[in-house]
């Protein structure tokens, strides 16, 4: 039994309650948390009973690869809020827009399944509005065009082709296009954004350490356009990716590289759906609501299924008994010491310290998606890779859509490198960014003072507060050319060649995978499927399984991710202020908008 007693004030005959403050915002915090757990435990026996269940292929299958959403290296457990969250009404702090992100693994697999299942009779690929980069597109690209060699028929429709989509989707039989729609072919274009002139105004200077004339991810700071070493980069870069697409869009198109360029000199995507059919872009107008009646002359049938490629994903594969195992380890997006979203050194060292106690675990496959960022956890996730290697089980690099910088960091200690030829790599070098609020300090009238006991005591503050002088500057050069010592003396190390001859491809240089093969940065053009091969035959296995890590990410914190209702203006604004936050050394290379 329990006896409350509650402390009663009366006034004029009348109980007089009183006033809590911020009741109404608790209030509105526990109506939430009692909906969002309400919400977790529906939505968990939704997951339960809907996102596991195995699918079962039936007879005349169309497998429709919905081509929308960012692509990401390793598909995630189907989040089981997702068809909840989207019936909800609108939330002010809940990211309703949130991009939906599919698997590249799971499309590569998929098509591996429908080329070998008779079932499947051919693939629909609905839609162009897949966020990719080139790398990882051509991996979609070549999947595809494998599919063809078992003579079954790929279709493509959509209202409107983006240059990366229309190169991935220029391998169907049949491309539709909706009457108001167009192929976007104009051209690739790279712009970057410099803060430079902003900052002066705020009275804020960016003081730049760094090694690597090539080295532009730090430009922006300090620069108010491109450098010419940032031009030249970029637009070798660039034009070997548009020869990409040009080569092989005409190849699967029957149109010539002069006939693309001069299509993309008309600028394609303003001329009406009549001209891209004149063209030879498409081959058909029709809408994509009414693609139905195609898909029913192409399977012959009005009775056809079809499978997404969620539901493609749930169709059983075979499963090996082998006791080896080939591991897998995913490693996408910016490289971090402790938090974040991307490559998290600690995270990382954990997992390969984890591969490394498996006895079963004979080879290792990294499939690398990073443009690079901490120099510290790159060094430290380096050293676990090679902690690994000395235990005799080979290790073999995949690289996706970039590996640069510290992404390349990460990658050159193993004994095989893949690289896709759109692949970006290298950026070998090292930079430091130490913000200077003096001005700002001053146009608000702060003042700083205090003592020291030694020479360099208040230099950690001072060169925030005050800027640094000549002789502090020299010491963090001293330590920033240390670091790109180091890194270049692991490339060396690496690859097998001298410390001078890396240093002469470095300089923060990026490099297309095709031309990082013939200067010995990487091995082979190939992709992650190659680099397992090569694994095996380092390993010299017969039978194996291949594991992969990280695991799939809990449904629980990708619900948490639809809190963040954070714009693409206001993480443009969070990237500067990162820059601008703490002094950092970095291995990275720049981010840069390729359309």
């Amino acid at each position: 039994m329990c006896l409350i007693i509650r402390k009663v004030e009366v006034k004029d005959g009348q109980e007089v309650r009183p006033h809590r403050r911020g009741g109404c915002l608790r209030s509105c915090l526990i109506f939430f948390l009692v909906y969002f757990a309400c919400s977790a435990i529906l939505g968990w026996i939704m997951g339960d009973m809907f996102s596991s269940s195995e699918v079962k292929l039936e007879d005349k299958t169309v497998y429709r690869l919905q081509m929308n959403g960012e692509l990401v290296e390793q598909a995630q457990e189907e989040n089981p809020f997702a068809a909840l969250m989207e019936s909800m009404p609108s939330v002010p702090f809940l990211n309703n827009d949130r991009k939906e992100t599919v698997g590249l693994d799971n499309i590569l697999s998929n098509i591996r399944l429908a080329k070998n299942d008779d079932k499947i009779l051919g693939i629909w690929l609905d839609g162009a509005e897949l966020i990719t980069a080139p790398a990882n597109a051509k991996a979609i690209r070549d999947a595809l065009l494998d599919f063809k060699q078992s003579g079954k028929w790929v279709i493509a429709s959509a209202k409107t082709y983006g240059q990366t989509n229309y190169y991935i989707a220029s391998v169907a039989d049949r491309i539709c296009l909706d009457p108001t729609g167009a192929v976007d072919w104009n051209g690739l274009a790279a712009q970057k954004m410099y803060f430079t002139r902003l900052m002066e105004k705020v009275g804020v200077e960016m003081q730049i350490l760094k090694v690597g004339t090539f080295k532009s991810a730090v430009e922006p700071f300090f620069r108010t356009s491109m450098s010419e070493a940032d031009k030249l980069q970029t637009k070798q870069y660039m034009t070997g990716i548009w020869d990409e697409y040009k080569a092989a869009v005409g190849a699967a198109r029957h149109l010539s590289v002069e006939q693309l360029d001069a299509l993309a000199d008309r600028y394609m995507g303003l001329q009406p759906a009549e001209e891209q059919v004149a063209s030879g872009l498409v081959d058909t107008i029709v809408y994509t609501q009414d693609m139905d009646s195609l898909l029913r002359i192409y399977t012959g049938t009005k009775e056809y299924h079809m499978l997404t490629t969620n539901q493609m994903a749930q169709v059983a594969r075979p499963k090996s008994k082998a006791n080896d195992k080939v591991a897998v380890l995913y490693l996408e997006g910016d490289i971090t010491d402790e938090s974040g979203d991307g490559i998290v050194g600690k995270k990382v060292v954990k997992t390969l310290k984890k591969i490394q106690k498996d006895d079963a675990v004979k080879a290792l496959v990294l499939r690398v998606n990073s443009p690079g960022g901490s120099a510290d956890a790159s060094e430290q996730i380096w050293h676990a890779v090679q902690k690994i290697k000395a235990d005799s089980i080979p290790v073999v690099v995949s690289m996706g859509d970039y590996a640069a910088s510290g992404g390349y960091y990460i990658s050159c200690g193993a004994d095989y490198i893949y690289a896709e030829p759109t692949t970006l790599t290298g950026s070998i070098g090292i930079f430091g960014t130490i913000p200077n609020y003096g001005k700002l300090r001053t146009k608000i009238g702060l003042d700083i003072d205090g003592i020291g006991t030694n020479k360099h005591s208040e230099l950690m503050g001072n060169m925030v507060m005050k800027g640094m002088d000549s002789e502090e500057r020299a010491l963090m050069q001293a330590m920033i050319e240390r670091g790109y010592d180091l890194f270049t003396g692991r490339c060396a190390a690496g690859r097998h060649v001298t410390q001078d001859y890396i240093k002469s491809v470095a300089e923060g240089r990026v490099w297309l995978g095709a031309k990082a093969k013939e200067i010995g940065l990487v091995d082979e053009m190939g992709n992650i499927d190659d680099a397992i091969t090569k694994a095996v035959e380092l390993a010299g296995l017969e039978n194996y399984k291949t594991v992969y890590y990280p695991e799939v990410q809990d449904p629980f914190e990708e619900m948490l991710k639809m809190l963040d209702n954070t714009t693409d203006e206001e993480r443009l604004l969070m990237k500067m202020k990162e820059f601008c936050s703490k002094p950092r050394i970095m291995a990275r290379m720049e981010d840069v908008v390729i359309r």
